[in-house]
């Protein structure tokens, strides 16, 4: 049992690096797609949908995120979450390099 926890562990340790690098490239890339006066209001929404699908591809190929013998289908499920949680970090993130730690 040792072995399937650590690969779990390995599995969701490099889940979660891939989609927060994820996130942060998406966020600019989805910004640079949709900055028109029409569409600039779909930045934040299309960079979670598509890391939610991110998530969810990296979470089914990763099955580990969900814990040591998860279904692939558990895993996608876990990795959609986790890829909509490294998304909302990367909007923190930038918010936090914008307007720096004393806000708008």
């Amino acid at each position: 049992m040792a072995g399937a926890a650590t690969s779990a562990v390995t599995q969701r340790a490099i889940a979660i690096a891939v989609l927060l690098v994820a996130g942060l490239l998406s966020l600019p890339l989805a910004a640079g797609l949709l900055d028109g006066e029409s569409t600039e209001n779909y930045i934040v929404p299309a960079q979670i949908a598509v890391m939610a699908v991110l998530g969810a591809v990296v979470g089914y190929l990763l099955p580990g995120v969900a814990g040591a013998g998860s279904s692939s289908t558990r895993g996608a499920g876990i990795g959609a979450v986790l890829g909509v949680a490294a998304a909302l970090v990367a909007v923190v993130v930038f918010f936090l390099l914008v307007s720096g730690f004393s806000g708008a």
